[in-house]
């Protein structure tokens, strides 16, 4: 799952990318005892992610012996990424780091890392989803590795829809769609089961007006040649459609608030889980967790699409591996080895069955393994064909922001005020606001004129 990040934190990272702190610590040992490479890759998976990845650089580790990489875990993103603004100019920078995808611009910004296209061959490069590859996608070079990569999808029970004798969903919903029926399940099981929820999470801010081809920010995204945003769009048509979805379930009974935060994120899904719940929307990540644990049948489409609004798609939401440039040249090239090696479709195809996360190389689709999963749990495929048909446009190249964790933030606030029966209008344009307020600051602080 992707971690909320707050407020404090991202002015604190900002504050240590703008004046660039880079404090150097004891030299990290290149070579370990037995003269393989030590190649030192700090990550921020927990749980069965962590496992999974661990089984990867096991594998790699003993396909050869000239590099040896290691593994440590450096806490959640908010926690990794301070550690590695301290440390990117200096000897003690790790090899390879994981970083949120928001965290893009901020990464950039360091000057500290080596474009893939610089370190990898074209026939890897090559073999990366283009929907994927797009979000990290910058000056048109790769900048960093997709890893793990996910989009959110609709959940819902339907094994309970068809036990009350409704229609499921189509694989393409519609907000009306999916009102209809959390109205129907509300109604027909007296309340025992609650129709819907939206959480209030930045993330499904951003993915459910990108499906209604809202850019977020001005200058196509901050993406366009030679520019950068210099505002954010939060008070749109496209947000307040969304916002009267909500609100439309609200009014029809059928919609439980769980806020927002980690918390709400368990709860919706226990919920779910004991048959509280009957819809939500979460990380594409969570299907195979959700598949082995619910005791009823369960129903996975895309996320809806506003009525009269064509689908247009979605952006790429996860973490990526980026590759320091401050390493001897044994370093990166045992980089460049491991990464291939992460890269390649057996090792993509290894880490979607084991998490959950897409599988970024457009080959593993087509291995046994993943055929055979998808044969018998069509629910497995239903991310990858959502990304697969979304449109290839600024919107779903997915913002090129450096606040953009602020931004989440208040788009949040604005939503639990919305869900509480503050005004749509007047709530998106606080948030909208106080976003446009903090990117000046940071465009001025880093000294950025329009």
């Amino acid at each position: 799952m992707m971690k909320k990040v707050t407020t404090i934190t991202i002015v604190c990272l900002t504050i240590l990318a703008v004046i660039g702190i880079g404090i150097t610590h004891g030299k990290t040992p290149t070579a370990s005892a037995n003269q393989r490479t030590t190649i030192v890759f700090w990550h921020s998976m927990g749980g069965k992610p962590a496992a999974a990845l661990k089984q990867l650089v096991a594998k790699y580790n003993a396909s050869q012996s000239k590099y040896t990489v290691v593994p440590e875990y450096q806490g959640a993103y908010t926690e990794s990424l301070p550690k590695y603004l301290n440390v990117a100019q200096s000897s003690a920078a790790p090899a390879i780091v994981q970083a949120q995808e928001i965290a893009t611009s901020t990464m950039l910004a360091t000057k500290s890392t080596l474009p893939m296209n610089q370190l990898l061959t074209a026939q890897t490069t090559d073999q990366i989803e283009d929907n994927i590859a797009r979000y990290y996608t910058v000056n048109q070079q790769l900048q960093a590795m997709p890893f793990n990569s996910s989009t959110p999808v609709l959940y819902y029970n339907k094994g309970l829809v068809e036990q009350l004798g409704l229609t499921p969903l189509p694989q393409d919903p519609s907000y009306t769609d999916v009102l209809n029926l959390a109205k129907a399940i509300t109604d027909k099981t007296g309340g025992q089961t609650k129709g819907m929820t939206i959480e209030a999470y930045g993330w499904l801010f951003e993915e459910l007006t990108a499906n209604q081809n809202q850019l977020l920010a001005n200058h196509d995204n901050g993406r366009a040649a030679g520019q950068y945003a210099t505002k954010i769009n939060l008070n749109t048509p496209a947000a307040k459609r969304l916002m009267q979805f909500m609100t439309q379930a609200i009014q029809d009974k059928s919609f439980v608030n769980y806020g927002s935060g980690d918390i709400a994120e368990a709860n919706q899904q226990t919920a779910f889980l004991a048959g509280k719940l009957g819809i939500f929307m979460q990380s594409s990540a969570s299907t195979g967790d959700l598949q082995a644990n619910a005791k009823f049948k369960l129903g996975v489409t895309y996320v809806p699409h506003a009525d009269g609004v064509p689908r247009n798609g979605l952006a790429l939401g996860g973490a990526a591996l980026w590759a320091n440039k401050n390493q001897p040249a044994t370093v990166k090239q045992g980089t460049a080895d491991f990464l291939k090696f992460m890269a390649s479709a057996e090792s993509q195809a290894q880490w979607r069955l084991a998490t959950g996360y897409l599988a970024m190389n457009k080959h593993a689709k087509d291995l046994p393994q993943i055929t055979t999963a998808v044969a018998k749990d069509p629910n497995l495929g239903v991310a990858t064909q959502q990304l697969a048909t979304s449109q290839k446009n600024p919107v779903t190249a997915g913002p090129l922001v450096p606040i953009m964790p602020i931004a989440r933030t208040n788009m949040e606030t604005a939503m639990q005020s919305i869900a509480n029966g503050a005004p749509i209008d007047k709530s998106l344009q606080v948030a909208e606001d106080a976003t446009n307020q903090a990117l000046a600051a940071y465009n001025a602080a880093n000294h950025l004129k329009k």
